[in-house]
């Protein structure tokens, strides 16, 4: 199950960037999958959960936008998509086409995270004091 090794590996991904913006817990991470990308999104999706344990996407969603196969027809000089992935043929003139525009992708689009509650700064008056009682 290769799925298990492309989990860690948006799992790591996903963790390096919410890091770098100093987030500290992952709400949804949005992945775009195509149909020809070779995974299956269900051992995916089983795969993320195993991946994400003990990380700042635990207990995170993987919110997947399937898209479909989408080749270059000449004949027809249009894109075309395509009803399968099992003929790749134009589906308006029957042409044969391999000119794939859409469908290898997989690619995490965006991270869902709630911003820590900022701590209140404290309050200053013109002279400087912050308004809290002297010790």
């Amino acid at each position: 199950m290769h799925e298990l090794s492309i989990a860690y590996s948006l799992v790591e991904i996903a963790s390096q960037a919410a890091d770098s913006m100093g987030i500290r817990r992952v709400d949804v991470v949005h992945l775009r999958l195509g149909a020809l990308s070779g995974v299956v999104q269900d051992a995916l999706l089983f795969a993320y959960e195993i991946a994400a344990k003990g990380t700042v996407l635990e207990g995170s969603r993987l919110a997947i936008q399937e898209l479909p196969v989408v080749v270059h027809c000449s004949r027809c000089q249009a894109d075309r998509t395509l009803p399968g992935i099992q003929h790749f043929r134009c589906p308006v003139c029957g042409e044969p086409t391999g000119q794939i525009v859409q469908g290898r992708e997989l690619e995490i689009v965006s991270l869902e995270y709630t911003d820590p509650v900022p701590e209140p700064a404290p309050c200053r008056s013109p002279n400087g004091s912050t308004g809290k009682p002297p010790r």
